[in-house]
């Protein structure tokens, strides 16, 4: 893609109502526009960016048996009564149509998934079986901040899997973690698995998956020495008590912000929609239902967060909306050959063709944060080629142009 043609501009101020680096940046670098608070346009750089959270997400999903749909974001009132969240659900979106009836904005789905799955649960044989969608979420946050971190509509990927038993829940939710993990690896992020309070209608302890940032909004104690991690709000210890799982490192007390979630449901809305399934010796009974949560857009700004510094965003490669930023300083051929050649290969490269000087060239590259650069001048042509560096590093080096593509593989 063309920078010249790019629908939007790079900004040199952040708007004054940001306060969290993932905002001020993301904004600035002309990845999202805020309509009003918590609730944002993601523009042709922040979509690209969206999209590659999404597959990543989908593809541990797939590989984990969950099959992909959507559902309704605009619920029946009934379905919500049922379960009781219409008058206990102080973030439901409630929404009176022109025929008297009441509608909710969708805030999570098992009002909507577990009466699905009652149209195709039968037998034992039926089960278990997961389903997940990435879908819009609308929560009625009193205080929407933080940027992508905490919003009034945002992106989520929920899937809800059905079991026969507390047994084989257990152990599709040792195989949904490793998923996790492995989605928070790629992403370039190191997640810890937290213990934490219950949902709304559960007493079960619950995971979340916490990757620590000053812009979180928990507090958690963790353990160096083994995987033990937990939040502050239930924890039995304090910072500095000894790690009461492995008793070798004192615990750490950091800010952490959640990155996805896992509740244990057990029987609750199988009983409230009257969702069964006949066993093996013909008895009827309730199927035990998990609930997995990933904040897609909330992703995207916890990685803005971690991966930035002084001069913008670095994103990690799996994520960036391109691999490599091209950057033409005066007017050559070379440049354009270079583009077809990458265009050609399959690298996603944005081209900076801009009319402007070498040094908004450079502080845009910087701000933007597509992992490689490389800079076509008369100076590079002279030396034998074009100038390449990543993203984190200071220095950049000459590069023969028939070398260009194998540096960047």
């Amino acid at each position: 893609m063309k920078q010249s043609a790019l629908f939007t501009r790079t900004k040199k101020n952040a708007p004054k109502d940001e306060i969290t680096i993932n905002a001020q940046l993301l904004t600035r670098a002309g990845y999202v526009d805020k309509l009003m608070a918590g609730n944002y346009t993601y523009l042709p750089l922040g979509l690209r960016v969206l999209n590659k959270v999404r597959q990543v997400v989908r593809e541990e999903m797939n590989a984990i048996g969950g099959q992909e749909i959507v559902m309704p974001t605009l619920h029946p009132s009934e379905n919500w009564k049922t379960t009781g969240g219409w008058d206990n659900i102080d973030v439901l979106f409630k929404i009176k149509s022109r025929t008297e009836k009441d509608y909710a904005l969708g805030q999570s789905e098992e009002e909507v998934v577990t009466p699905l799955a009652k149209n195709f649960i039968n037998s034992y044989k039926d089960l278990p079986f997961s389903v997940y969608q990435i879908h819009w979420k609308y929560r009625d946050e009193l205080r929407a901040k933080s940027g992508l971190l905490r919003g009034r509509e945002f992106e989520m990927k929920d899937l809800y899997s059905f079991h026969t038993d507390q047994e084989d829940f257990d152990r599709y939710y040792q195989i949904a973690k490793e998923a996790y993990l492995k989605i928070y690896k790629k992403l370039g992020l190191d997640a810890k698995v937290t213990e934490a309070s219950g949902g709304s209608f559960t007493q079960k302890i619950s995971y979340e998956f916490m990757v620590l940032t000053s812009a979180g909004e928990d507090d958690i104690l963790y353990c160096d020495a083994c995987k033990f991690c937990v939040n502050v709000e239930i924890a039995k210890d304090q910072e500095g008590d000894a790690c009461p799982k492995c008793r070798k490192e004192k615990l750490k007390k950091a800010r952490a912000s959640e990155a996805g979630n896992v509740f244990d449901l057990g029987q609750k809305y199988c009983k409230d929609f009257g969702l069964t399934f006949t066993d093996r010796d013909g008895a009827s009974k309730y199927p035990i239902m998990g609930c997995y949560g990933i904040g897609i857009t909330r992703l995207v700004g916890i990685i803005v967060e971690k991966y930035h510094d002084d001069r913008g965003i670095i994103w990690p490669e799996s994520v960036a909306p391109f691999k490599v930023h091209l950057i033409s300083l005066g007017k050559n051929e070379e440049t354009q050959k270079i583009y077809d050649e990458l265009i050609k290969n399959n690298i996603e490269v944005l081209y900076d063709d801009r009319e402007v000087s070498a040094g908004q060239k450079f502080a845009d590259s910087d701000l933007i944060g597509i992992p490689w650069r490389i800079v076509v001048s008369e100076k590079s042509l002279a030396s034998g080629g074009a100038e390449i560096k990543k993203r984190n590093e200071k220095e950049s080096r000459i590069v023969k142009m028939e070398n260009v593509l194998k540096e960047l593989k």
